[in-house]
C-alpha cells in the first residue's frame, strides 16, 4: 500500500510539473528587451533560433525582432478585438495568432511546403522557423537581403505582392514600426555578440540533480 501511494505521488507530481511549465512557457521572459536575458531563461529558445538561423540563413537578431514587435513573445497573442456600437466586442480583424502573428492560410502554407504539418503557432521552435522561412521567401520574391530587417518587416506585414506594389509608401505608421524592428535587431545584435558564447559553449548547468 505505502509503495502504491508514493508511485501515485511520484505520478501528480510530475503531472503538475508538466502543468507548471507549460504556463511558464505560454508567457514571455521576464526581459524581452534583452536577447541575453530571453536566452538565459530560456536557453532552448536559443538552440530553436540557431536553428532556424542555419536553416533559412536569416540572423537571429531579426528573427527575434519580428517575433518581438508581432507578439512581445506572448505564445498565444491575438489581435485585440472589434468593437460594435463601441461597447459590444466584435470580431477580431484578422486570423493572427501566436508568437509569430501568422495568419491561417500563410501558416498552412508554410506547413505544407516545409512539411512540418504538426506545427503551432504557440510553439517557439516553430514560430521563430516560420519566421525564417517567410523572410527567405521574402528575399527570394523581393530581392531583399536577408540581414535587412527594416525591409524583410515590411514585406512580412504587408505580404510579399504588397510589398512588391510598394503599398507600404503610403503607411507612414508602417514604415516608423519597421524602423523600430530594425533598431530592436541591432540593440539584439550588439548583445547577442557579447553574450552568444554562453549558448554556444555547451557548458551550460541543468536544472535537475542528475
Amino acid at each position: 500500500m505505502k509503495r502504491h501511494f508514493t508511485r501515485l505521488f511520484i505520478v501528480f507530481g510530475l503531472a503538475c510539473l508538466v502543468l507548471a511549465a507549460g504556463s511558464c512557457a505560454s508567457r514571455p521572459p521576464r526581459n524581452v528587451g534583452s536577447i541575453c536575458d530571453i536566452f538565459r531563461e530560456r536557453p532552448d529558445w536559443y538552440d530553436d533560433a540557431a536553428a532556424a538561423r542555419d536553416r533559412w540563413k536569416v540572423p537571429i537578431p531579426v528573427l527575434m525582432a519580428v517575433i518581438h514587435r508581432e507578439s512581445g513573445f506572448y505564445a498565444d497573442a491575438k489581435p485585440p478585438r472589434t468593437t460594435c456600437l463601441r461597447i459590444f466586442p466584435g470580431p477580431r480583424p484578422s486570423s493572427a495568432y501566436g508568437y509569430p502573428q501568422a495568419l491561417n492560410a500563410t501558416w498552412r502554407e508554410y506547413q505544407d511546403r516545409t512539411g512540418n504539418r504538426f506545427a503551432d503557432r504557440d510553439n517557439f521552435g516553430d514560430a521563430v522557423d516560420f519566421v525564417g522561412w517567410y523572410c527567405r521567401l521574402s528575399h527570394l520574391r523581393c530581392g531583399i537581403p536577408r540581414n535587412d530587417a527594416y525591409r524583410l518587416y515590411l514585406a512580412y506585414h504587408e505580404g510579399h505582392a504588397g510589398y512588391n506594389r510598394r503599398t507600404y509608401r503610403k503607411k507612414a505608421w508602417l514604415q516608423r514600426v519597421a524602423r523600430s524592428v530594425k533598431q530592436q535587431a541591432r540593440r539584439y545584435e550588439r548583445q547577442l555578440a557579447a553574450c552568444e558564447a554562453e549558448f554556444t559553449s555547451g557548458g551550460g548547468c541543468f536544472p535537475w540533480p542528475f
